[in-house]
């Protein structure tokens, strides 16, 4: 089986890759790995680890992936607390804080054994960042892999997560402009998707028509598209003030199509308003799925005439790199990761407004030529930049850096413009 995931991976990516990761690897057989967050489904750092962790076993590691638990308030607190590091003035209470701190107490205990023998442990994001104050016993290189936007935090909560995050051996941002000054070790690694994946392998004209039929969308009627969480940053009230704005000019269906995840409370309200500004249009089709939902994603995507990642706020924008895999160019917010995946005028454009998202929906909709030569350029740059198998073998260069005891900063920077 391991031998048969690798094969499928060689086939996008080429043996030559498969090779480097499987030499990389050689050095740390027998070493045992972790990997905590806080959500099995719904957002970007949980798929990535559906990925990623069979694909670090294919190569013969000890892979183990923890998800701490929590109670409603819990998640209230880092749904704060993440708002406030991407830059809302949002205090935290020293009673939120206090509940925080006790959840991961909680965890702590529970998963003590595994984390104090653990070689390597990857926390990922604010929610299980205690943990390694809260292991004094441990053994091994922990590393705390932030995917949010860090670039200008509310300081308050920044300094309070910092104590946290300054014993790591080392930290991971996604781009320069994420990072805080931090006295350890700091690495530059950008997210991927998994080619192989039910949201991103090639569907059949069959099966995308099936999706739509169910639907109830208009295959001959050009499709404008947003998949995102429905999350304020991702900024779907704008999608539709942009989409009226266009519609002016070509006629056209708007999908926004997204879920939740478990460690965000503000979902539902944030559905709820979506849906009420869609109400009556019937050009406006708003999609609630649900988190194992890939397949209709990926038929949505390959539908699709133009993207949408409007986002106010971006650690990243996993969905951003997913379309443009599939060929679409992608008109983004200019903001965060997606600064890095939207080569303006090649892969698609970056936006600042409304107003300036409708522009391009125009301009994409009436030139079928452009749109197309920006999609294969969009898939090129995916290929070379932001699949699984390159974002592995950043991970495995950083923990063979920690085991050969290397002090210099390292960057891993691996897109091109």
């Amino acid at each position: 089986m391991d031998n048969q995931l690798l094969e499928r991976y060689a086939q996008i990516v080429g043996a030559d890759v498969i090779d480097q990761l499987q030499q990389l690897a050689k050095p740390l057989k027998g070493a045992h790995i972790v990997h905590i967050n806080s959500t099995r489904h719904g957002g970007g750092v949980a798929e990535i680890l559906h990925s990623l962790v069979p694909l670090m076993r294919a190569l013969g590691l000890d892979v183990t992936w923890e998800v701490i638990s929590g109670g409603e308030a819990f998640f209230h607190v880092t749904k704060s607390m993440h708002n406030a590091l991407q830059g809302f003035p949002i205090p935290i209470n020293q009673a939120d804080l206090k509940v925080y701190e006790e959840s991961n107490a909680q965890e702590a205990e529970r998963l003590h054994d595994t984390l104090k023998e653990a070689d390597f442990v990857f926390v990922h994001d604010p929610q299980p960042a205690p943990l390694l104050r809260l292991t004094p016993d441990r053994q091994g290189k922990w590393i705390w892999r932030c995917h949010i936007d860090l670039s200008r935090p509310y300081r308050p909560v920044w300094r309070y997560l910092r104590d946290l995050v300054v014993e790591y051996n080392a930290s991971i941002f996604s781009m320069p402009d994420f990072s805080q000054p931090l006295p350890h070790l700091q690495y530059i690694i950008p997210p991927s998707i998994d080619p192989l994946t039910e949201k991103n392998r090639e569907l059949s004209p069959e099966e995308i028509g099936e999706v739509l039929d169910r639907f109830d969308l208009n295959e001959d009627l050009p499709m404008v598209l947003q998949v995102s969480r429905f999350d304020r940053f991702k900024d779907p009230l704008g999608v539709i003030r942009a989409a009226r704005l266009a519609r002016k000019f070509a006629l056209f269906q708007l999908v926004l199509a997204g879920g939740g995840a478990s460690d965000d409370p503000e979902g539902e309200t944030v559905l709820r308003e979506v849906q009420s500004a869609a109400a009556g249009d019937p050009h406006i089709h708003v999609l609630f799925l649900p988190p194992d939902a890939h397949r209709d994603i990926n038929a949505l995507q390959r539908a699709a005439d133009v993207v949408l990642q409007k986002s106010l706020k971006e650690g990243f924008g996993l969905t951003v790199t997913e379309a443009l895999w599939k060929g679409k160019p992608v008109i983004g917010g200019a903001v965060g990761g997606i600064k890095i995946q939207v080569v303006n005028h090649h892969t698609g454009f970056l936006v600042h407004t409304p107003e300036g998202a409708a522009l391009c929906i125009r301009y994409l909709l009436f030139y079928k030529e452009k749109r197309k030569e920006m999609g294969r350029k969009a898939q090129l740059f995916v290929r070379e930049n932001f699949l699984i198998t390159r974002h592995l073998r950043d991970y495995l260069s950083l923990m063979l850096a920690l085991k050969m005891g290397v002090h210099e900063r390292i960057e891993l920077e691996t897109w091109t413009g």
